[in-house]
């Protein structure tokens, strides 16, 4: 069967002013009643985005290494929103979810994309996709697609929910030793909703990183 990527746990503390209340019983999936403290009912709905994002980004942005093989294809198919801080935040969003296939390609969990783009849960919650990988012999091949995304932002503006779809069913399991590729038969078990936390780095240099991730699984809205 194809190596899924693993749920996170209960998430920690809510980043700087935006607080997520997730449905209990389920996991880590959030449900629609997630609210950013401080906004008004109904007004502060997540929006799409209204500019096109262009090429794809380059293997070293910030200055940080996450290029991948060839065949490890990454795909965010999403658009860039207005507003400078949520589209900076989306693109080290982006930069995150490079970085935890950087580390499994890199066979690390210390790699530094992977610190340059996340802290607190969020890094914590990396380095178990990537250990996943290492413990279980595995690496990863195909096309992994990113889109329906979305943010919204606290009223400081220094965090940013960045919420999107995953598409897994052209993505697949590779053992490490042999090259063995694994598919299994593609089914509602390979989409997910992720809602990513970004806060802004302290260094004040722009850059954004994963404090928080919250992953819904077999997410239907997501086909």
């Amino acid at each position: 069967m194809k190596r899924r990527t693993l749920p996170t746990a209960a998430a920690f503390a809510a980043a700087a002013a935006l607080m997520l209340t997730a449905c209990g019983g389920g996991g880590d999936q959030s449900g629609d009643s997630d609210k950013i403290a401080g906004a008004g009912q109904g007004a502060e709905k997540p929006t799409k985005s209204a500019e096109p994002s262009g090429a794809p980004a380059e293997d070293k942005p910030d200055g940080v290494d996450v290029s991948l093989p060839e065949d490890m294809n990454l795909v965010f198919d999403w658009e860039k929103p207005k507003d400078a801080n949520e589209a900076a935040a989306m693109d080290d969003a982006a930069n995150y979810v490079r970085a935890i296939y950087h580390g499994i390609d890199r066979r690390t969990t210390d790699d530094a994309a992977l610190v340059a783009y996340s802290k607190g849960q969020g890094l914590t919650y990396g380095q178990t996709q990537i250990n996943a990988r290492l413990e279980g012999g595995w690496t990863a091949t195909g096309t992994r697609r990113h889109y329906q995304a979305t943010t919204r932002s606290t009223p400081a503006g220094d965090a940013v929910e960045v919420a999107f779809c995953v598409d897994s069913t052209k993505f697949y399991s590779k053992e490490v030793k042999t090259g063995k590729v694994i598919k299994g038969t593609p089914s509602l078990t390979d989409f997910d909703h992720f809602k990513i936390i970004m806060v802004k780095a302290p260094t004040g240099d722009g850059l954004w990183q994963a404090s928080e991730v919250y992953v819904e699984g077999k997410a239907a809205k997501c086909q």
